[in-house]
């Protein structure tokens, strides 16, 4: 794919992921959702950090006790180990989201010891 907005289906009855660009540490994705939201019951909850741009289309994303609308041109960081749901995609406009998660697989480094010359 070279065209973000290139490749889009009619209909959408389930959200469609694909990936960019995958490299240790980092992965970037298109999601494309029409009118699909995250059940109560299953939150996304991933252990990295994502930031998410909405590039066409309409959201609303639930996290941390409050939730935020999102527009084109509007970005979102969440957090890693943050529950959150999509609660509501523009069931006529395709939503076109361009998501990077960050630190994804990397494994985490434990900060250097510290050493002190004068004990």
């Amino acid at each position: 794919m070279t065209n973000l907005f290139s490749d889009l289906p009619e209909t959408i009855t389930a959200e469609v992921f694909t990936t960019l660009l995958d490299r240790p540490g980092c992965r970037l994705e298109r999601i494309l959702s029409q009118g699909q939201i995250t059940p109560l019951e299953a939150p996304y909850q991933q252990p990295h950090d994502e930031w998410v741009l909405l590039l066409a289309g309409a959201a609303r994303v639930a996290l941390e006790g409050r939730e935020v609308a999102l527009q084109p041109g509007d970005t979102l960081f969440i957090p890693a180990h943050t529950e959150h749901w999509v609660t509501y995609t523009d069931p006529v406009v395709t939503s076109i989201w361009l998501a990077v998660h960050i630190g994804e697989g990397a494994t985490p480094i434990d900060p250097p010891e510290t050493k002190n010359p004068g004990l």
